[in-house]
This record gives structure tokens, C-alpha cells and sequence, in this order.
């Protein structure tokens, strides 16, 4: 829904995203935070800024192109409690929002070849691109999948924290079976789960 900063649509923060990224990716059941005025459908079911997409329940795979901003981390931790989703939003590895909501909770980033073309909320392709690189962030595996088979760029994939607990959980249960200790294991190469 954003751009960046340099690049406002008449003094508002509302954008469309490209329709050939949201074909790439698969249906999905909800748009939190949609723009009221849309020519075509981000999703099954869409809150707008008169609906307060952060205070309405999220159900399904969810499609999360925030406001770009301060207040794009608000939706992002919602979308990482969420789960199961896909945000679009500036490839800013080294902000705290990156650190806070992204590594080590996502399950996937995909890095977008160049940098898009949004749209005015009329449907018309914005003049200027986005400004800065974009990433598309999967949470969840089937969201992870979509990701990779876009083809909309380079993914990067990623072992979140509630996938690493569990399989060093799984680890110790199997070297307890097997009576290994620590030191035991440490030299075997294994491949990861």
C-alpha cells in the first residue's frame, strides 16, 4: 500500500499493488489493510483504513501490503503472530522491523527483480517505480512454496524459531533413543529437517 516517501499519491499513502506479483503468488483469503477504492481484488475479503484491519480478526492466508512507514511495523508483527501470509515491504534488512518481525520468524524472504511499478488506487501504472528494493516476506510453509515457484525473484529461505525449537527438540529426543551424548554428535554431518 506504500511507496517511499519521496513518491506520495496526492498527499496519501494508499497504493495498489502490481497485479502480475499478486497473480504470481495464488489466492489469497484476506487484505487487512486494502485501499477503500480498488479496481481489482487483493484478496477474497478486504479491510480498509475505515475498517481498522489491526483491531479485525485475520483468518486464512493473508495478503499484507502495509502502509509504507512507522507504521508498516505494526502489521508486520501482526502478520508474523498471524502466520500464514505474505507481506510486501521495503527490502530494509538492517532496520529493527526487519530484526523484530523478519529473521528468525519468517519463513521465507523473496527479494523482487528490480523494483515495481505500483498503482494510483484509479488502476492507472505509476510513473515512477517504488523507489527502493522490495521484498516479499512468506510466513508459513505453503506461503514459503508460492514464493519459490513465482518466480518473481531470488528467495532466500528461513528457519524461523518456532521450526528451529522443534527440531532441536526432535534432536535430543533421537540422541537420548540412541544413547548419544552432546560430544558424541557433534562431528556428524546430519541433514536438517
Amino acid at each position: 500500500m506504500g511507496l517511499s516517501a519521496h513518491q506520495k499519491n496526492g498527499g496519501h499513502d494508499e497504493w495498489l499493488t502490481p497485479p502480475e506479483i499478486l497473480r504470481a503468488l495464488g489466492a489469497f483469503d484476506l487484505d487487512p489493510c486494502a485501499p477503500v477504492v480498488r479496481p481489482w481484488d487483493t484478496a477474497a475479503n478486504h479491510y480498509t483504513v475505515q475498517d481498522d484491519g489491526l483491531s479485525k480478526p485475520w483468518v486464512g492466508r493473508v495478503w499484507c501490503n502495509p502502509p509504507f512507514g512507522r507504521e508498516a511495523v505494526k502489521w508486520l508483527r501482526r502478520m508474523r503472530d498471524h502466520g500464514n501470509g505474505i507481506a510486501l515491504i521495503p527490502a530494509r534488512t538492517e532496520t529493527a522491523m526487519f530484526y523484530e518481525t523478519v529473521w528468525g520468524h519468517a519463513s521465507g524472504v523473496l527479494f523482487l527483480k528490480g523494483r515495481p511499478h505500483f498503482h494510483y488506487v484509479d488502476g492507472m501504472r505509476a510513473p515512477f517505480n517504488s523507489g527502493a528494493p522490495i521484498a516479499l516476506v512468506a510466513y508459513g510453509r505453503d506461503n514459503l512454496e508460492s514464493l519459490r515457484q513465482s518466480g518473481l525473484g531470488f528467495v532466500v529461505v528461513g528457519h524461523n524459531a518456532p521450526v528451529q525449537r522443534r527440531a532441536a527438540q526432535r534432536t535430543v529426543r533421537c540422541n537420548r533413543l540412541l544413547g548419544l551424548r552432546s560430544h558424541d554428535v557433534r562431528n556428524l554431518n546430519v541433514a536438517p529437517m
